[in-house]
């Protein structure tokens, strides 16, 4: 009996190996994670008529605006953690994510602003500062992605609470605390943005060092 060939062998044992591997499931864009995205997107609105009703002074539609808000809050946290922990991460999610965040951290703070209850100083400073990310993003896009810092999520849970204090409908003995959670969460997102800055400025120059672009 005459034997193969090795080089033959070699390549059908290259083949079957190849054959055995399986090829990757890919990830649809319409699952639970993105769900959890789009809805959020979808209580923005939702959340802005129930804010502007008797022009933000009806008490029963002010605790129901601080409902969505805090429900839609609550599903940044969750689809997140459903999107790592399910391998569902997709380039979709990965742009939806932030704009439904801005849109609904946005949609509050301008809110709050028309109504005369936040300083438009205030909305402007953390508008500022989220375009700015975003922006940073995209300009060191070709040389990585700087990954969320614990500064960055504790800048959105002040911000998160801030907005809620300042949603409820609490009475003007309050205030001193609604101050305190606004400035807390204005200090971390003036901090938090500036070490974007100089993290993407290092990220931007090793990048450049590497490709000698």
């Amino acid at each position: 009996m005459s034997a193969l060939p090795s080089d033959a062998a070699d390549e059908g044992l290259t083949h079957e190996a190849h054959a055995q591997v399986p090829e990757p499931t890919p990830v649809p864009t319409l699952n639970v994670a993105n769900l959890l995205t789009l809805s959020r997107l979808v209580l923005v609105p939702l959340f802005v008529l129930a804010l502007f009703v008797g022009e933000g002074n009806d008490t029963t539609w002010r605790a129901i605006a601080t409902g969505l808000f805090a429900v839609a809050s609550a599903t940044d946290q969750l689809d997140g953690w459903v999107a790592r922990k399910y391998g569902l991460i997709t380039d979709f999610g990965k742009i939806a994510d932030p704009i439904a965040d801005k849109a609904l951290t946005g949609a509050a703070l301008v809110g709050l602003s028309v109504l005369g209850e936040l300083g438009w100083w205030v909305t402007i400073v953390i508008a500022v500062r989220e375009i700015g990310v975003t922006l940073l993003r995209f300009w060191v896009i070709r040389h990585g992605v700087i990954p969320a810092s614990r500064g960055g999520k504790a800048k959105t849970m002040a911000q998160i609470a801030a907005i809620v204090a300042y949603l409820l409908p609490l009475p003007a003995g309050v205030d001193p605390v609604r101050w305190a959670l606004m400035g807390l969460a204005l200090v971390l997102t003036v901090v938090t943005g500036v070490d974007y800055l100089v993290r993407a400025v290092r990220l931007r120059a090793a990048g450049r060092r590497v490709t000698g672009s």
